[in-house]
């Protein structure tokens, strides 16, 4: 097993290699605007997983998808070229849901805040259940004396 620095290290590195390779071109039209965002590789090295994300509609995600596994012979071999292992690890590409995750995640924040907004407004029309103020006050003869039996304890 490899030292989990050296996979960090060789995933960065397998990232740079795919993402420089997609942005020079790979002659396929059904291959849109693509990102790699993450790279992870076992730790003996011999297996990488390329997340990626494609903008654009479902079916464009679908081509891509299509163009980068009929790719992944051609990409493999570059890696192969420009890292420095004694074997080169497979390739595999799955699509990454962080678009989709952060357009569920910005609609569960507008949900709250509705929510949030609707209990303000029904606080705000509400009334007490009994007197707006339930504490006793020292109003009363009985609370005065025992006040002032508190205050002076050598008068009696």
């Amino acid at each position: 097993m490899a030292d989990p620095q050296r996979a960090r290290k060789m995933a960065d590195r397998i990232q740079e290699i795919v993402a420089r390779r997609l942005d020079k071109g790979i002659r396929d039209p059904r291959l849109g605007f693509v990102t790699i965002t993450e790279v992870q590789v076992t730790g003996d090295l011999q297996h990488a997983s390329v997340f990626y994300t494609v903008y654009g509609s479902d079916e464009e995600r679908q081509d891509t998808a299509a163009a980068l596994k009929s790719a992944t012979g051609m990409l493999r071999s570059e890696v192969g070229k420009n890292i420095t292992a004694r074997l080169t690890p497979t390739l595999e590409f799955i699509a990454d849901a962080v678009p989709e995750n952060a357009a569920h995640i910005d609609a569960l924040l507008a949900e709250a805040r509705d929510r949030d907004a609707a209990a303000r407004a029904q606080a705000s029309a509400a009334s007490y259940a009994g007197d707006a103020d339930p504490y006793r006050h020292d109003d009363d003869e009985d609370s005065a004396d025992v006040v002032t039996r508190q205050a002076d304890p050598g008068s009696e």
